[in-house]
């Protein structure tokens, strides 16, 4: 719902930010999957089959959020992916600690936006079950 607002090239930085985050903890998931195949039809990009971990270079692709505005859709995105799953691997946690350092964010942002993506995500498995 959020992504919509991004600049093409973030998008697809923020597709590649996910590929790496829903991997972070060593596996990936079907419901990260989802997750990711609907944040591609959100933007209206194609998911990439391919990522490669050892390719990825985070600091060049964090650097394409400029505006706080951009930096803040990302992380709250983020969120969803990361409770996706139902389990904060410290590796998940490790890898936004870096991000949110990265976009100046403070501790209490961190959790609001933490709760946040907790609440959506489960939000969104039940909408999933009430239409299946």
């Amino acid at each position: 719902m959020l992504l919509m607002k991004l600049e093409s090239s973030q998008k697809f930085a923020f597709l590649q930010l996910a590929h790496y985050l829903a991997r972070a903890d060593g596996f990936y998931v079907e419901a990260e999957e989802h997750i990711i195949l609907e944040y591609c039809t959100e933007m209206g990009v194609e998911n990439s089959d391919i990522f490669d971990l050892n390719d990825f270079d985070l600091e060049y692709t964090l650097g394409k959020f400029k505006s706080k505005k951009s930096q803040k859709i990302v992380v709250l995105e983020l969120m969803i992916l990361v409770h996706s799953d139902n389990h904060f691997d410290i590796k998940e946690v490790d890898l936004l600690a870096k991000i949110m350092d990265s976009f100046e964010m403070n501790y209490d942002e961190i959790k609001h936006f933490s709760s946040w993506g907790k609440a959506v995500s489960a939000l969104h498995e039940q909408a999933l079950n009430l239409i299946d």
